[in-house]
C-alpha cells in the first residue's frame, strides 16, 4: 500500500502529548507543530491511530499538494485529481477548510471550489456526481490552503475523535475527553497506583483513567469513521485491529479509582457515562465534600482535581476558600500523593498555598489553562512552609 504524509490534528499546547502517544504506538514522527503531529504511513496506519488515539481531533491523510495562486487555479488542480479512485459517483462528501491567503475572503468559498472541482470531474465522467453537505458522516475532505501552497486531503476521522463516545450526560463546562487524556499522560500517574478525582462532574478524568489504565482503545466506542467510505478502506483490516486492541483490556485492577462529586446529579451522570464507556465496575463513586473522598494506603498515587474558574464577575471571590480548602486537604490528607490541580484562574491557584513542582499549560476552549503539579510530602517535610 502507498505511504503518504499523515497528519494528526489536537487541540492547541496539546500537540506535545499527542507526538508522545503517538511514539507510544510505534510510529516515528517526521514534525510536531502548534497543533498537529505529522509522520508517515499507509492509509492502514490511520485505521490504528484512530482507533487508539486519545488526544486527538482528526488524522488527516494526504492525497496532494500544489501550488494555487487563485480560486479557478484551485479548481484546475483539484479537478484533475483521479477521485473515482477514492470515492463513488453516487457516495457523500463533506469539505472542510483552513484558509489564509489574500485570494480568499471567505473559507466557504474556498470549500464551494473544490465542490465543483470534484464535482465537475465525476459528471465528466460519469454523468453523474456525489451529493455533498455539512455532513460528516460520510466522506470528509480537508482543504489546507496557505499563501499560494494548497493540500488536499481525506479526513479519515469524520466527527472529530477528541470525543470518546461514552459521555450521554456533559454536565456544566465538562473538560473534552482529548484534553482529559493530555492531563493523565503528562502526570506522574504510573496507572498502577491509586486514582483520586475529587469535584469529578461528569466523570470524564476517572472515565480516562481507568480506560487507559485497562488498555480501552477509545475508538472502539464508535461504529462509524471516515475511512469507512473511502475505497482505500479495507474492512478485513478494521475488524483485525478491533480483535486485537479488544485482546488487550484488562478487566481489573489491583489500584483504587475513586471519583467524588457534592453534586449527586453529577455523580449519576459520572456513573452512567463510566457504565457506557465499560469501566463502571473500575471506579468507586462517592457522593460528598471533595475533602471526605476516601483516601487509600499506601499514600501512593495521584489525585486529579478541576474546580470552577470563576469566569464570571462575583464568582472568584466566592472560589477563593474553596482553593484554599484544597491546599488544606492536600496538606492535610494526602500526603505521599501526587496532587494536580486544572484551572483557568491562576489568581485562585495562589490560595492553594503550595509551591508548585510543575505548571502545564493547555488551553480548556479558549481559556488560558495551567496543570499544576504538587508533591506532597510525607512524613517530617510535610510541616515545612511550601506558601508561594
Amino acid at each position: 500500500m502507498t505511504t503518504s504524509k499523515i497528519v494528526i490534528t489536537c487541540s492547541p499546547r496539546v500537540a506535545p502529548h499527542l507526538e508522545k502517544e503517538v511514539r507510544q504506538l510505534g510510529y516515528q514522527t517526521v514534525k510536531t507543530d502548534h497543533q498537529s503531529v505529522e509522520l508517515s504511513g499507509t492509509f492502514d496506519d490511520t485505521l490504528k491511530l484512530n482507533l487508539h488515539l486519545r488526544t486527538a481531533n482528526r488524522v488527516l491523510f494526504h492525497i496532494k499538494s500544489f501550488r494555487a495562486d487563485h480560486p479557478d487555479q484551485l479548481y484546475k488542480r483539484l479537478r484533475n485529481i483521479p477521485w473515482e479512485n477514492y470515492f463513488d459517483a453516487d457516495g457523500y462528501i463533506s469539505i472542510k477548510s483552513f484558509v489564509s491567503n489574500r485570494f480568499i475572503q471567505d473559507v466557504r468559498f474556498a470549500s464551494l471550489r473544490a465542490k465543483d472541482a470534484i464535482a465537475d470531474r465525476f459528471v465528466d465522467r460519469f454523468g453523474k456526481r456525489p451529493d455533498s453537505g455539512k455532513d460528516l458522516s460520510k466522506t470528509v475532505l480537508f482543504l489546507h490552503w496557505t499563501d499560494e501552497h494548497a493540500s488536499i486531503y481525506i479526513d479519515t476521522s469524520g466527527e472529530t475523535i477528541a470525543k470518546h463516545g461514552y459521555r450521554k450526560i456533559p454536565m456544566k463546562a465538562p473538560m473534552m475527553e482529548s484534553l482529559a487524556s493530555a492531563t493523565i499522560l503528562t502526570s506522574q500517574w504510573d496507572y498502577k497506583s491509586h486514582f483520586l478525582n475529587p469535584m469529578c462532574g461528569s466523570g470524564t478524568l476517572a472515565i480516562e483513567a481507568a480506560m487507559t489504565a485497562t488498555h480501552r482503545a477509545p475508538g472502539l466506542m464508535r461504529d462509524n469513521f471516515g475511512f469507512m467510505h473511502v475505497k482505500l478502506y479495507n474492512p478485513a483490516v478494521w475488524e483485525q485491529l478491533k480483535t486485537e486492541a479488544k485482546s488487550n483490556i484488562r478487566n481489573d485492577i489491583d489500584f483504587k479509582i475513586i471519583a467524588s462529586d457534592l453534586n449527586p446529579e453529577a455523580v449519576t451522570a459520572a456513573q452512567r457515562n463510566a457504565r457506557e464507556a465499560g469501566v463502571e465496575h473500575l471506579i468507586e463513586f462517592h457522593t460528598g465534600d471533595f475533602r471526605d473522598i476516601p483516601v487509600p494506603e499506601p499514600n501512593k498515587g495521584v489525585i486529579f482535581i478541576n474546580p470552577e474558574y470563576g469566569q464570571r464577575l462575583g464568582e472568584e471571590e466566592k472560589l477563593a476558600d474553596i482553593y484554599q480548602e484544597i491546599g488544606d486537604f492536600f496538606k492535610n490528607k494526602a500526603q505521599g500523593y501526587t496532587g494536580y490541580i486544572f484551572t483557568g484562574n491562576m489568581n485562585l491557584a495562589k490560595k492553594i498555598g503550595l509551591r508548585t513542582k510543575r505548571r502545564i499549560e493547555f488551553f480548556n476552549g479558549k481559556i488560558d489553562c495551567r496543570l499544576l503539579e504538587y508533591e506532597l510530602y510525607a512524613g517530617s517535610k510535610k510541616s515545612v512552609n511550601l506558601s508561594k
